[in-house]
């Protein structure tokens, strides 16, 4: 059974790693080849995975008696890359 504390910490690696694609990938793809069709293909998903990280951060926070200050960490880590991997190592280990 999946409780939101794993699935939260599921879709954050997954937003992380499609975020990075995006970025680093995609969009360098669509502007020096001239090839938007990458930035389809993951904006998407992302968006959703986007969507979906904050919800179950929102859910976390009540769960886990989060202080406004770390949920808006935590929030603002989806915003930046390699943001959802600091918010695993730093809020996410502490809750084990």
């Amino acid at each position: 059974m999946f409780s939101v504390f794993n699935s939260f910490k599921i879709i954050a690696l997954l937003e992380g790693i499609s975020y990075i694609l995006l970025l680093f990938v995609a969009v360098p793809i669509k502007y020096l080849a001239d090839d938007p069709q990458y930035v389809k293909l993951l904006g998407m998903p992302h968006g959703i995975l986007f969507v979906a990280y904050v919800v179950l951060a929102v859910l976390l926070s009540a769960q886990l008696k989060w202080n406004g200050k770390t949920l808006f960490i935590v929030l603002v880590a989806s915003i930046i890359p390699f943001g959802t991997f600091y918010v695993d190592r730093t809020y996410l280990k502490q809750a084990k």
